[in-house]
């Protein structure tokens, strides 16, 4: 019985070493495959991230590059802008300076035209031979007859000429010696002209009935009348800075 005993116990001792020794080498073993698939799991987190950090430099890179070409090509074109502009205030002083040469001779005819208020002069026209003349359509008048004055111009050149016998330019003038008792401009509302072309040893003529009526200047009310019963009148026709001999008629 002690044998079997000690062949218990002897049996037990090499299982619980025997069952200890392996599994202490089993921890072991199982420990450092555990920390060696540990240190490898690591390695390849960090293996991505080298590639995004060179990703993040070149596109960093690329983006200052583009600033300081972008910074660049601006200064480029402001320094082209400047240059353009003074090239071009270069340029437009050019033609100032050949603004302030002699001007061109004026047209004569353009300004003649342009300034009808003149009688003709050049192109073969004198103003001595253009003659102005006033005349009434009778020389005596009975009560309440209108007279009809008329200015007349002649042209005495052997050329055509352009006369300007516009309202603007002509007045009726009627006095009774050194009364003046009636002008066509006084209350004269619009002066427009007319320049006509006279031929030679021809002439054109303007009528104004006269109303009889006395005017001051500026058109200033009147109420006097010319008197009648045989007064005498005269009636003086100009044309620009021609004036006509007297016309005199007479009003019963």
């Amino acid at each position: 019985m002690g044998r079997q005993d000690n062949s218990g116990t002897q049996g037990s001792r090499p299982k619980g070493p025997g069952s200890g020794a392996p599994a202490g080498r089993g921890a072991s073993r199982t420990s450092a495959p555990k920390s060696a698939t540990n240190v490898p799991s690591r390695k390849p987190a960090r293996k991505p991230v080298r590639p995004v950090y060179r990703r993040r430099r070149l596109f960093v890179a690329a983006a200052l590059l583009l600033v300081i070409a972008l910074a660049f090509g601006g200064f480029a074109a402001a320094s082209s802008f400047l240059n353009d502009g003074q090239s071009t205030s270069g340029d437009s002083s050019a033609p100032s300076d050949q603004e302030t040469g002699p001007a061109p001779a004026p047209d004569t005819t353009a300004s003649a035209s342009a300034s009808p208020s003149a009688l003709p002069t050049g192109n073969g026209c004198e103003q001595n031979l253009v003659t102005v003349t006033a005349a009434t359509d009778k020389p005596a008048y009975a009560a309440g007859e209108i007279p009809l004055l008329t200015l007349k111009v002649t042209n005495g050149n052997k050329v055509p000429c352009k006369v300007n016998i516009g309202t603007s330019q002509m007045e009726f003038l009627v006095a009774s010696g050194s009364d003046r008792i009636f002008s066509s401009t006084d209350c004269q509302a619009d002066a427009t002209d007319l320049v006509k072309t006279i031929a030679p040893g021809q002439s054109e003529t303007a009528n104004f009935p006269w109303q009889r009526n006395r005017t001051l200047q500026g058109c200033a009310p009147i109420q006097a009348e010319p008197g009648t019963g045989g007064a005498y009148y005269v009636f003086t026709a100009r044309l620009a800075d021609k004036t006509s001999p007297k016309a005199v008629f007479q009003l019963n």
